[in-house]
């Protein structure tokens, strides 16, 4: 392959330039060649099969240029984009793509020409997301498809897209959105030059994305959250917040956001405010249990059991009496178990993975109690424990604080609740010290802000909430102080 800027230039004749796109993609039988006369010159259209629309590229482009039979190829072809080059660089580019490149002999120019094949999974709810009340629309694979949902939410001239490719091999295409009047300049820019910055030879998945830009790659924490809901990420946006898109993944990220947005769900503004607010206090609440339960257990059971009421120590020594092994083990063995038949559950078809859960659960668990390998309380911390992490909105999230329990047991069966206490407070000073793009991740508590707490550990009425939220130092920080504008019994 040439590698000099001039040595690009598309040739005059067409089998010239047919002979170099075909070098360039090493003979590949994928990459169609047509040929047809128009006015007695010989011309070829290119393009890669799996990539362009037969249909498209047939009514699109060779219909219409047969049945006018003109060398006036823009004003002929009805594609959506059409491009004009001489470099046969941008040709086999544009074939990558999904373009159809026309060649004609005697010239230079060639014409990149739009045909995709614009085929897409029909647009479903998220697995991983679903709500009882509220949108039911869910992002799909097509980069261009969920810019359209976003699009139809936000219909506002403010809202801006820009594009961006990374990734040496695979050139994916990346997208950031957000509303120009609200949004941080400094933080458009911040994350520009992030991605920009992105070196590797393949990006497949946002997941690579967020590893390359992201603040704290060492941090247990996810710092920028994962959404599949047009909805979720539209709130986020009109709120001062970037969404990043990427071709070929439902996924998108929402940047940057702090530790409570991972508890806030679509469901606790579709119902009333007071039953968001007792969702939102649950699955806080659901943190500290999925963290600390099973420590607080060894803890208690190896070093502090004198602060137990006695009918509960003779009820836990009981059920101990037979277990060979120390409350760490116990716990070690009844969580690894947990998370192989929970990967066993995500890997197998639905049917068979409905039936290794149950099966797992029962079967397993009361075999390994009747063997005395695990004691009966142990399994009620465990099971307490794996509801606590599901109720958790963010799979991201859920992951990190079960993998943060690990150190917490080693810590309680080492140490006592000295141990724990010591585990807890290391990770409240890293959540306290963490930032994401400028904003402090354990905003509103650290530094702490009583006004925002009304949309973060609580949710009070909607029509109460007139600033946006100041970690993300939009533009416009108030919207309507009191927007509830009617007043009951106006006319009496």
């Amino acid at each position: 392959m040439p590698t000099s800027a001039e040595s690009y230039q598309s040739f005059f004749t067409v089998e010239e330039n047919k002979q170099y796109l075909s070098d360039a993609f090493y003979q590949t039988d994928d990459l169609k060649f047509r040929e047809v006369v128009l006015k007695d010159v010989k011309c070829i259209i290119c393009y890669l099969d799996p990539l362009t629309s037969e249909d498209k590229l047939q009514k699109t482009i060779i219909k219409p240029l047969l049945e006018r039979n003109e060398l006036n190829i823009e004003k002929i072809v009805t594609s959506k984009e059409i491009r004009i080059s001489t470099n046969l660089h941008e040709a086999v580019s544009g074939l990558t793509k999904g373009f159809a490149v026309f060649l004609v002999d005697g010239t230079q120019h060639l014409y990149i020409l739009e045909a995709f094949a614009g085929e897409s999974r029909a647009v479903t709810e998220p697995v991983n997301e679903q709500v009882v009340r509220g949108s039911h629309e869910g992002f799909v694979e097509n980069i261009m498809q969920n810019l359209q949902m976003l699009r139809r939410r936000i219909e506002n001239p403010n809202l801006v897209v820009k594009f961006f490719k990374a990734g040496k091999a695979t050139d994916t295409k990346i997208a950031i959105a957000y509303i120009q009047n609200l949004v941080n300049p400094d933080l458009v820019a911040e994350v520009e030059r992030r991605i920009n910055a992105i070196e590797a030879d393949s990006i497949q998945t946002p997941g690579y994305v967020e590893e390359f830009i992201e603040d704290e790659p060492f941090s247990p924490f996810p710092q920028m959250l994962s959404t599949e809901r047009p909805d979720r990420l539209t709130a986020h946006i009109t709120e001062g917040r970037i969404g990043v898109f990427m071709e070929g993944s439902p996924s998108t990220l929402i940047m940057p956001v702090t530790f409570f947005a991972f508890y806030q769900s679509p469901e606790d503004y579709n119902s009333r405010w007071y039953i968001g607010t007792v969702l939102r206090l649950i699955r806080i609440t659901s943190f500290i249990f999925a963290l600390a339960l099973p420590s607080v257990y060894i803890a208690t059971v190896s070093f502090h059991s004198e602060i137990l009421p006695a009918e509960l120590i003779l009820n836990i020594k009981s059920s101990l009496e037979n277990v060979p092994f120390p409350p760490l083990i116990e716990a070690l063995i009844m969580q690894i178990t947990l998370e192989l038949l929970r990967e066993a559950a995500i890997r197998l078809p639905n049917p068979i993975a409905q039936t290794i859960g149950i099966v797992g659960g029962l079967v397993i668990g009361t075999a390994i109690v009747e063997a005395n390998l695990v004691s009966n309380m142990m399994i009620i911390i465990v099971a307490l424990t794996a509801i606590s992490s599901f109720a958790v909105p963010s799979y991201e999230m859920s992951m990190s604080i079960r993998l943060l329990g690990f150190p917490l047991m080693l810590l309680s069966a080492t140490f006592g609740f000295i141990g724990l206490v010591f585990g807890l407070s290391m990770i409240l000073i890293h959540l306290c010290g963490l930032e994401t793009f400028g904003t402090p991740y354990f905003s509103p508590l650290a530094p702490f802000r009583f006004s925002e707490l009304k949309d973060s550990i609580i949710r009070v009425p909607r029509w109460l909430l007139g600033k946006r939220p100041i970690d993300v130092h939009a533009q416009e920080q108030r919207q309507e102080w009191f927007s509830r504008r009617w007043k009951r019994n106006e006319d009496e």
